[in-house]
């Protein structure tokens, strides 16, 4: 099998970088995140140029110094990434460091949940994003699209921004998710708003000759790029100043991310107030946002008192056993 990542990679671990991802994939395991992050890891020692392909504690200290707006969690999975793939070169006779794992609670993050005001606030300002003609690789050209998709089916900008044409079937409402953060595919329906919000851009896109075949990306910038994830949290970044949302959150700052953790909390709030039985909805909402057990999802639940109070008051009653006590300041991390 030709590997596309042959001529990805560029610093002196590449070959091994590759080799560590077919591994990977050999043995099944999911290498879509690991891909991402190797690639960062890979330009990250390309910029230092090391001598030897084994990774020297200087180095791993270095890429594991904690980043500003850093989750403990991302810190903790790129150190943890590092060390798989130090062991994978020690297999092979290369002497590598080991680095330390970092101590953390996982279940310490606390999302932001943004009230229906900011969501419409936010609407609001991206819908006054222009891009200047000197700049059209710009990811401005698609914020209001990409927000409101994001905040109406909880997907995650690694899904959206993987979309292609051929996945977005707007005949029908319905968008198609190859290999998810769990390996798994899953199909997600498109309101009838948001779909007609999607002819529209692709019309947009047809206007101003952009392609819009099946094989081309759903998200791009003006010039037919491929939208990047930094450049899409930047713009979100000035979409949440000018709609007076501030940034500094939990530490980590309010995040693309929080869109589809309010999108649980604001569907779970719906189904309480039409009066629905948690006990057959929650599992479909598990489903639906591609979480592979109940106890992920129930994380929500939590946080949907905390924004309603006396929300949930019948269900505590009628559900105990479904819903055990779980500390506010212990919520989901953002890695759901």
């Amino acid at each position: 099998m030709v590997n596309n990542n042959s001529n990805k990679f560029k610093s002196v671990f590449s070959i091994m970088i590759v080799k560590y991802i077919d591994y990977m994939r050999s043995m099944s395991l999911e290498s879509r995140t690991a891909e991402i992050r190797l690639a960062q890891f890979d330009k990250f020692a390309y910029e230092r140029v090391p001598e030897g392909v084994g990774i020297t504690k200087e180095l791993a200290d270095e890429w594991g110094k904690i980043r500003s707006n850093e989750t403990p969690n991302n810190r903790y999975q790129r150190i943890s990434l590092l060390r798989r793939f130090s062991s994978f070169l020690q297999l092979h006779g290369i002497d590598s460091y080991l680095p330390k794992l970092p101590k953390y609670d996982k279940n310490a993050f606390m999302p932001y949940i943004f009230t229906t005001k900011e969501i419409t606030d936010i609407f609001r300002e991206s819908d006054k994003l222009h891009v200047h003609r000197k700049y059209l690789n710009s990811s401005k050209f698609v914020m209001p699209t990409l927000i409101r998709l994001l905040y109406s089916t909880g997907i995650r900008i690694g899904e959206a921004l993987s979309l292609k044409h051929s996945n977005v079937n707007l005949c029908d409402g319905i968008l198609t998710l190859y290999k998810c953060k769990n390996g798994e595919d899953r199909l997600v329906p498109l309101s009838l708003s948001m779909r007609e919000i999607c002819k529209d851009y692709v019309s947009y896109k047809e206007r101003m000759n952009i392609k819009t075949e099946d094989d081309s990306f759903f998200f791009t910038s003006p010039c037919g790029n491929q939208c990047l994830r930094g450049s899409i949290a930047d713009s979100f970044k000035i979409i949440l100043q000018r709609a007076g949302i501030h940034h500094n959150h939990n530490r980590v700052g309010v995040r693309l991310h929080d869109l589809r953790h309010t999108f649980c909390v604001h569907t779970l709030y719906r189904l309480c107030e039409q009066g629905m039985d948690l006990y057959y909805s929650m599992p479909i909402l598990m489903t639906y946002i591609g979480h592979k057990s109940l106890s992920a999802t129930n994380r929500y639940v939590r946080l949907t008192e905390e924004m309603y109070p006396g929300i949930l008051k019948n269900v505590n009653k009628a559900y105990k056993h479904l819903f055990p006590e779980i500390e506010l300041n212990n919520e989901t991390n953002e890695s759901d």
